[in-house]
């Protein structure tokens, strides 16, 4: 996919003027959303659970080496075999390098971010291999010759009857107004691929390093059908997928679907430990695991390493009010929303993604949403430090001088006093009987150039609490 993250303003206009887009927006995250606070509010322990899963999955992060090393000696133990890719080019790679050994032309795939990062359907059609994309959303943006707009929900961005159009324009779908006729028709062409398929490819979820054990998480029987019905298995996971136990798992895999689409749990909870085996009737006859860096180990190194603890589930991007209105693609490469704007400009440079950092109003609903409870405001404004590290001389006196004006009680209270009356003067009253500010004087009129400034009341809340409560 092309990087065009540096064009996120131009593409955040375009989206908030396309209604089409809008609508889909509006019934996709306010469900996902909706469900998912239902869901968790049903826990009565909800905050804890996420301090546990937040445990886990940083315990994962602190030992990566060693449980890295065991994960892969366990796969090695069951008959599996292990390759590492250092970058996308080397990951996809190694498929290429399978499949020519094997002679396989033909593959499904299961839903999976990390090859939608290294470029890997792509870089297969060019080495003349055929991938077809099996869970339903992926199916639909591959069909589209588009690109996915959300961590979990491929097709977040279209509705369903410009999907029902596409199906008829592409696939000659007899017209229907029922979403399971769609399903269903689209199942009929994907089970005959299956049985035609070389070789099945999936992502993962989650890496177990004590038993070696690639677990994958769906709603739909691709997955399983993608991973056991062909006779090569590749899975291709980041290597910060890695967690040390099954405990650990326990307590991950009762959040991420609440977290993702709002369920209890999903449809289907796959676990693959390697080939069959002689006695097991189903089953590939090899599986191969692709453990991708392709940029992590210098996240790790960084102060950002806290980033790798994301479980992709996208419940940051179905409660930020910047992803509500403009969508995933605006947000220029394979993950959008909050944890986008700070992985793109990890994996691919900052100078290559600079809007992104700023692409946020900074309300904290994407770190409340967050089911491991990562601090996605903070990484942003660091990631916005780095961009910014010889700031304008003005803008640092300004700043000074109001850490110096906010330190002092009486400077405090007398800058209060003077916005309170300067608003009277040049303040506004609005249609909701508020007031605000019409624009506010240089350099601080870029806020009011896009947004209403409220005015400052009359009496400070520290007047207030005098009158009413005393000293």
């Amino acid at each position: 996919m092309e990087l065009t993250a540096n064009r996120f303003q131009e593409s955040a206009v375009i989206a908030l003027h396309d209604v089409t887009l809008q609508t889909a927006l509006d019934r996709g995250t306010g469900n996902a959303d909706g469900r998912r606070r239902t869901v968790m509010s049903e826990l009565d322990l909800s905050q804890a659970l996420r301090q546990q899963a937040r445990g886990a999955r940083l315990r994962g992060l602190h030992d990566l080496p060693e449980l890295l090393e065991q994960l892969e000696a366990n796969v090695t133990a069951r008959g599996g075999h292990v390759l590492w890719a250092r970058d996308a080019a080397e990951a996809n790679q190694h498929v290429i390098d399978i499949c020519k050994a094997k002679n396989l032309k033909r593959g499904v795939k299961s839903k999976s971010m990390v090859t939608e990062e290294v470029g890997l359907v792509a870089a297969l059609e060019a080495a003349g291999i055929t991938m077809v994309e099996t869970d339903l959303g992926e199916y639909i943006v591959q069909i589209n010759e588009s690109h996915p707009s959300h961590i979990v929900m491929p097709v977040m961005h279209m509705t369903k009857e410009e999907i029902r159009e596409l199906f008829m324009r592409k696939l000659d779908m007899p017209y229907t107004e029922q979403a399971s006729d769609m399903t269903a028709f689209i199942r009929g062409i994907l089970r005959e691929k299956y049985l035609e398929a070389d070789f099945g490819m999936s992502g993962g979820n989650f890496l177990i390093a004590e038993t070696g054990t690639v677990v994958i998480v769906t709603n739909e029987g691709n997955g399983r059908l993608s991973t056991s019905v062909p006779p090569v298995h590749i899975a291709m996971v980041g290597i910060e997928k890695v967690i040390p136990t099954w405990e650990d798992f326990a307590t991950l895999v009762q959040l991420l679907p609440r977290s993702a689409t709002g369920q209890r749990m999903t449809v289907y909870v796959n676990m693959f430990n390697g080939p069959r085996k002689a006695h097991e009737p189903d089953g590939p006859d090899e599986f191969y695991l692709v453990l991708v860096d392709n940029g992590r180990t210098d996240i790790y190194a960084s102060e950002y390493t806290e980033a790798l603890a994301c479980i992709r589930c996208g419940a940051c991007l179905n409660a930020c009010p910047v992803y509500q209105n403009v969508g995933g693609h605006t947000y220029g490469w394979v993950y959008p929303g909050p944890i986008g704007a700070i992985l793109t400009p990890l994996l691919k440079g900052k100078e290559n993604a600079a809007p992104l950092p700023f692409a946020s109003s900074l309300c904290g609903a994407c770190k409340q949403a967050c089911p491991v409870d990562i601090d996605i405001p903070d990484m942003l404004l660091k990631l916005r430090r780095d961009l910014n590290p010889s700031q304008d001389p003005l803008w640092k006196l300004g700043m000074k001088a109001y850490a110096f004006g906010f330190s002092h009680p009486l400077l405090y209270a007398f800058g209060g006093k003077a916005a309170s009356i300067a608003s009277t003067f040049i303040g506004q009253e609005a249609a909701d009987g508020s007031r605000k500010m019409p624009a506010l004087p240089p350099p601080l009129n870029g806020w009011t150039d896009n947004r209403d400034f409220p005015a400052f009341p009359a009496h400070s809340f520290r007047e207030w609490w005098k009158a009413n409560k005393g000293d």
